[in-house]
């Protein structure tokens, strides 16, 4: 006969095997491994790093407190980087937007290849940020690239796109703007969710298509527009690959995007900590803007539950 104790031991661990919160743990077990060595930790050690004078291969970690941080109220390139991001990401953010809307609003209107022309137009936000499509990109904008053929055979002046420091951004903001399929998809199905009663009363009332689009479509959808807004601020923000593969930051500095810099302080020149310092104040700036972003949505978000 088994001993009293020991079944009351296999109960208690059947009952903590077959417990739903134990399983729950189970399957969220590699996320939440995956968060604390490879978000957790790196983002604690950073901030770290941003209060001392620490090398890539040293073992020397200097304590020197906010040095870093006044140091790029002196640094000529973090100005420069921080005003290029800024003019990128309220110029191209907008930009994509209003397309991607444009796009989605075309694409909920009945057809029987709907579902093929949104996958189409999905593929540049799944290979917009890659190396190859910056290459390509590069290709396209270059000296003798389509851009300038096109406007060559159509008699004008080419134009030399990333020699120009008041133009090679433009380029960057153009393939941005070219990865709008993410907002569009998201776009599209908060099109899809607008009641038709709405438009069929403002019919009735006499509105015609651009009315319903302002006093209907865009209030209905402004929940949607504010997820979109912020999503694609915070990415713009982060943005490295276009900067980095097709102009390195040149001419003078014109395209220096702020994570371009922020990379080559870390690598390029090994001043970590300095690079760890601007990695932090970047997460405040975008934290400001999320804020006020989010305090002004009160004003043009619309919500049926509100007052």
């Amino acid at each position: 006969m088994k001993d009293t104790a020991t079944i009351g031991f296999g109960t208690k661990v059947r009952k903590f095997i077959y417990n739903d919160n134990t399983v729950g743990h189970v399957f969220a077990a590699p996320f939440i491994f995956g968060f604390i060595c490879f978000s957790l930790i790196p983002i604690l050690t950073s901030f770290y790093y941003a209060f001392t004078d620490f090398s890539m291969g040293s073992k020397e970690v200097t304590p020197v407190g906010l040095k870093n941080f006044a140091a790029l109220l002196t640094d000529e390139t973090f100005m420069k980087s921080l005003g290029v991001t800024l003019k990128y990401v309220f110029i191209s953010v907008p930009m994509k937007l209003a397309f991607a809307l444009f796009v989605a609003f075309l694409l909920t209107r009945k057809s029987k290849l709907v579902t093929l022309y949104r996958s189409l137009y999905y593929v540049p936000s799944l290979v917009g940020g890659s190396v190859a499509v910056a290459l390509v990109w590069k290709q396209l904008f270059a000296r003798r690239g389509l851009f300038n053929m096109v406007m060559k055979d159509m008699g004008l002046d080419t134009i030399n796109w990333f020699g120009d420091q008041g133009l090679a951004l433009f380029p960057l903001i153009l393939m941005s703007v070219w990865q709008f399929g993410s907002s569009m998809i998201i776009f599209a199905a908060g099109l899809k969710e607008i009641p038709t009663t709405y438009y069929e009363a403002a019919e009735i009332d006499g509105a015609n298509g651009f009315q319903k689009f302002i006093k209907i479509t865009l209030p209905c959808l402004s929940p949607i527009i504010l997820y979109n807004l912020v999503m694609q601020t915070i990415s713009a923000f982060m943005a490295f690959t276009q900067a980095f593969i097709i102009t390195k930051g040149g001419p003078n500095n014109a395209t220096m995007m702020y994570a371009l810099y922020v990379y080559k302080q870390a690598f390029d020149y090994n001043n970590m900590g300095y690079a760890c310092a601007m990695s932090w104040f970047m997460l405040m700036v975008m934290s400001i803007i999320t804020l006020v972003i989010f305090k002004s949505s009160k004003m043009w978000v619309f919500s049926e539950a509100g007052d």
